[in-house]
């Protein structure tokens, strides 16, 4: 039997590598995504690619995992508005670079869970990789709707930003200079962590495992 600090460390680090995996397929995705709308800045800075160097963030990527905080970002992507092709509008190109993040780690949750569903069909327990898969179906889940939060700088405020009226504008930006404070108040306040994350985040899942379940 391991020791208990040696279990501790050992989900610290399975994390780490997750959250490197995940978050460097969330990046690539907002530059792939740009890539195709024409838009090659972050190509052009080696952006384009699955290689976590590329992406890591040494505080948000490994620092705050290996505390035993259980969230984390990569450095962002650059994306150029102004460079997207003539026959899409900046504001619906900067939407779909943005959504594009949450959706690659949606798909990855997905691909974690149907690992697992054939491991446990037809390979028997495996302890290790079921944990692992788990992990990384969990921080995905929770990854994707973090990230469309509608709160600045997150993924989902440029999705909300597109679809805001004109004349909402001026609200819009007042509330915008106030996101980065109201994302530490969501996230420290254990009330509305449950409220605005917790409680999507397990719809989402069980949405996720009910769609493997039918198939």
């Amino acid at each position: 039997m391991e020791p208990s600090w040696l279990h501790g460390l050992l989900e610290k680090l399975a994390l780490v590598i997750v959250l490197i995996l995940s978050l460097s397929f969330h990046e690539w995705a907002h530059a792939l995504s740009a890539a195709l709308l024409g838009d090659d800045t972050a190509k052009r800075l080696g952006r384009l690619t699955l290689n976590p160097i590329s992406h890591i963030d040494l505080v948000g990527t490994l620092v705050l995992p290996l505390i035993g905080v259980p969230f984390g970002w990569a450095k962002p992507v650059p994306v150029n508005p102004a460079r997207f092709t003539s026959k899409l509008g900046m504001s619906t190109g900067m939407m779909i670079t943005a959504a594009a993040g949450p959706f690659a780690n949606l798909v990855l949750a997905l691909c974690c869970v149907l690992l697992l569903t054939l491991i446990q069909r037809f390979a028997g327990e495996q302890p290790a990789l079921m944990q692992l898969l788990e992990v990384g179906f969990f921080t995905n889940v929770a990854l994707a709707v973090f990230n469309m939060l509608p709160v600045p700088p997150l993924d989902g405020s440029r999705v909300a930003e597109g679809l805001m009226p004109s004349r909402m504008r001026p609200t819009w930006e007042r509330f915008a200079r106030f996101g980065p404070l109201l994302l530490i108040v969501i996230l420290l306040n254990s009330e509305m962590r449950s409220h605005v994350l917790n409680w999507p985040i397990h719809k989402v899942a069980d949405g996720l495992l009910y769609m493997v379940q039918l198939l």
